[in-house]
């Protein structure tokens, strides 16, 4: 069995974390910006980016996009799409067909 090298990393804000991968992301700085209410505040951290990066971060802007085009967003996976459809349909709204 492989085990994978951690490397001791420290964020523009000087937190330090160890990560075995290239990705930039700090995980302290990643919680500290988590929404506390909000449809965003259900989703793990890449599901949120992947959100953000494609320039959705209110409901009626979900509303707008099929669940397949979700799901092309690098970090978006189906365990997502319940969460979604239900602040979707809370709101009388639902994905694009």
């Amino acid at each position: 069995m492989t085990t994978t090298q951690k490397t001791l990393k420290t964020c523009k804000r000087g937190h330090e974390y160890y990560k075995s991968s290239d990705c930039p992301t700090c995980p302290t700085c990643e919680q500290e910006r988590k929404p506390e209410t909000g449809f965003l505040s259900l989703l793990s951290a890449p599901a949120r980016r992947a959100l953000e990066n494609n320039g959705i971060t209110s409901l009626q802007q979900l509303s707008n996009v099929s669940e397949k085009d979700i799901l092309k967003f690098h970090g978006m996976g189906p365990a997502s799409l319940p969460k979604l459809r239900a602040a979707l349909e809370a709101e009388g709204l639902s994905f694009k067909n």
